[in-house]
């Protein structure tokens, strides 16, 4: 079993700042440019820095031990089986909860025919354990065994999954749900609820799917193609007319069979039992591919409390909007019956579906679309951060100015028109030094909305920015309080800003978790400087 930071070798251009020798032997790693575009060196994942980080984070103690075996399966979606790769068997993985402040201890044994890892989605934690190929970590190889081992210091709903390629848009997602020992809410049951799009093992597979993608589309790119009057119309893997105007237009690139709520479909669908009047904390996890989903529970209204994590001033809901890669928690009071819980694939023309029952009477049909769906759809830009949750106002030591590049028509998307540099990572990297507050203002020049996901860090979301205006006054931004967030979905035409602490040094991806846009070149990296 291997717990050290691998080396990659052949891999990199140039040397990071050093610090391998105070970790007790571990390898720098040498796979970026660690003085791109000028000024001092890039912190590289092993330095002292990463293991200070660490150090001062409150723990526990206590270690949770789990292994996570990665490999293929087959999994059944109501009479369809499937073969896909999945954590242990289970699509999604088995849920796994610790205490804030505890160490996790997870092995991850790769039986998959080619390389993979972890990503621990919205958790702050050591750079090391980040999980990114070529920038924190090699690959985990077929065969092979990575011990990922940090403190899980950030309370809230998050989740982990692969950082290789598509790997995401198999099986392998698991939610994660860190507890907090000094919880506010009162509640008496808890609900995890992961949506996702299917497509592996049905008709193809994601890596068919992206290289078809990688084509491009041509005359049918844009807001719908050909057939936008006649709603989503499919060519090959490619979803045409899906449009949203809640997404600001294109809602999709990737047709797909199945939308599933916690692995299981439409005609096998999951349920949620308890009594009436029972108050119930729902997590909502969006873990699909290319999809955003509108999420309702059909005679109910949610009480949102959190998103990524963090705690927001309550507000009323009908109905959530959630990105790829985004978390809510709501609360509900439950009503007397069997009432749908339905996720629309937001202009797919499609959902997820399952069953909430607290008493006698007939299950909803799959069919079923609520009221709920076109009341009160909150997003995350509605939220207020609660008082807890605020960064201390401050005005920004260094602003990073990030356009979102590229479109359908070549599949050629990128950030500041540049398409990510796997063999060179750090070449544009965002440079910040430890202590700043930093801006990220984020600006899409494209004619599609992207969920934009910063790895390490919570950013707390500043006021709308109009197009034209891509500045927000110091002043401004101190003066708003939106909800700190990980992943943030940015529409056609939209920028704003996002507010960090750089406070856990080393090299950060930032990207669009549509997957197939992530794997097409809309990545970055946010990199410490020594």
């Amino acid at each position: 079993m291997s717990t050290h930071r691998y080396p990659l070798p052949g891999i990199g251009r140039r040397a990071f700042v050093g610090g391998g020798a105070a970790l007790g032997g571990a390898v720098l790693l040498g796979a970026c440019s660690g003085e791109a575009e000028g000024g001092d060196a890039l912190v590289d994942p092993a330095h002292a820095r990463v293991e200070a980080a660490e150090t001062a984070r409150a723990g526990t103690g206590r270690e949770v031990e789990v292994t996570l075996t990665a490999a293929p399966t087959e999994l059944d979606l109501a009479g369809t089986t499937v073969s896909t790769w999945a954590y242990d068997g289970h699509g999604p993985g088995r849920e796994l909860r610790v205490s804030a402040g505890d160490t996790l201890v997870a092995e991850l044994v790769n039986r998959l025919p080619d390389p993979t890892s972890v990503h621990w989605h919205g958790l702050a934690l050591r750079n090391d354990m980040d999980g990114v190929p070529h920038l924190t970590q090699d690959e985990v190889a077929p065969g092979d065994r990575f011990t990922y081992r940090f403190v899980a210091a950030d309370p809230g709903t998050h989740w982990f999954h692969p950082h290789v390629g598509t790997q995401l848009d198999r099986g392998l997602y698991v939610p994660f749900v860190v507890e907090d020992p000094d919880e506010p809410l009162s509640y008496d049951h808890e609900w995890v609820v992961v949506l996702d799009d299917w497509l592996d093992g049905v008709e193809s597979t994601p890596d068919e799917v992206l290289a078809e993608l990688l084509q491009g589309m041509g005359g049918h790119a844009g807001h719908g193609g050909d057939g936008a009057d006649e709603g989503p119309q499919r060519m090959g893997a490619a979803l045409m007319g899906a449009t949203s105007d809640l997404l600001g237009g294109d809602a999709g690139d990737v047709y797909y069979p199945a939308y599933l709520v916690n692995g299981r479909p439409p005609g096998d669908p999951a349920a949620f039992e308890a009594i009436p009047g029972a108050r119930v904390r729902v997590r909502f996890v969006n873990a699909g591919g290319d999809t955003a989903f509108r999420v309702a529970v059909g005679g109910h209204t949610m009480t949102v409390t959190h998103t990524d994590g963090y705690p927001v001033e309550h507000t009323e809901a009908d109905a959530l909007l959630l990105g790829m890669g985004e978390r809510f928690d709501v609360l509900l009071t439950l009503e007397d019956g069997a009432f749908p819980l339905v996720a629309l694939a937001e202009g797919k023309g499609e959902a997820a579906f399952a069953v909430v029952r607290t008493g006698s009477g007939s299950a909803p049909r799959p069919d079923e679309r609520p009221d709920e769906l076109t009341g009160r759809v909150v997003v995350a830009t509605d939220l207020t951060a609660d008082q807890s949750a605020r960064l201390a106002d401050a005005d920004p030591d260094v602003e990073h100015a990030i356009r979102l590049t590229g479109g359908m028509a070549d599949f050629d998307w990128g950030l500041n028109g540049h398409a990510f540099d796997h063999e060179d990572p750090t070449a544009r990297a965002f440079r910040v030094s430890e202590g700043q507050r930093v801006r990220l203002t984020l600006t899409n020049d494209t004619d599609m909305w992207h969920p934009m996901h910063l790895h390490g860090h919570h950013f707390q979301l500043g006021p709308p920015v109009a197009h034209h205006h891509p500045q927000t006054s110091p002043s401004a931004q101190s003066r708003f309080h939106g909800p700190r967030k990980d992943t943030v979905n940015l529409l056609p035409g939209q920028t704003l800003t996002c507010d960090f602490d750089a406070d856990n040094p080393g090299l950060w991806m930032t990207h669009c978790h549509n997957v197939y846009h992530g794997e097409a070149g809309m990545m970055g990296v946010v990199g410490y400087t020594g």
